[in-house]
């Protein structure tokens, strides 16, 4: 089988899943312990993404500029700046470390 045929069956697949939301009851949704739930797995999922994202390259960890930013990034949030603060604080952390030789 082709490349492609596995994307179009993957494409199938997440539409029909997506689709499968639209069967569930209402009543399950509006269940608070239900929404609890949904937002706490967004968070985990995303900070989990993040970190990956962050300190990996393939299959090896990376101690690279990618965690200074992220540290200077979750410094500026304990501080509660403003998200564009934080965005540019990741930034400039980032720039200032590979300027520095760290790669």
């Amino acid at each position: 089988m082709s490349l492609w045929i596995w994307l179009l069956l993957a494409c199938a697949l997440a539409y029909a899943w997506k689709l499968m939301g639209y069967f569930v009851p209402a009543r399950l949704l509006e269940n608070p312990r239900m929404s609890r739930i949904a937002g706490t797995m967004t968070i985990g999922l995303l900070a989990s993404l993040t970190v990956v994202n962050a300190a990996a390259t393939g299959q090896s960890l990376a101690a690279d500029a990618r965690l200074g930013a992220l540290a200077a990034a979750a410094i500026a949030l304990a501080l509660r700046a403003p998200f564009l603060v934080v965005v540019l604080a990741g930034a400039g952390a980032a720039a200032l470390l590979r300027l520095a030789g760290w790669n």
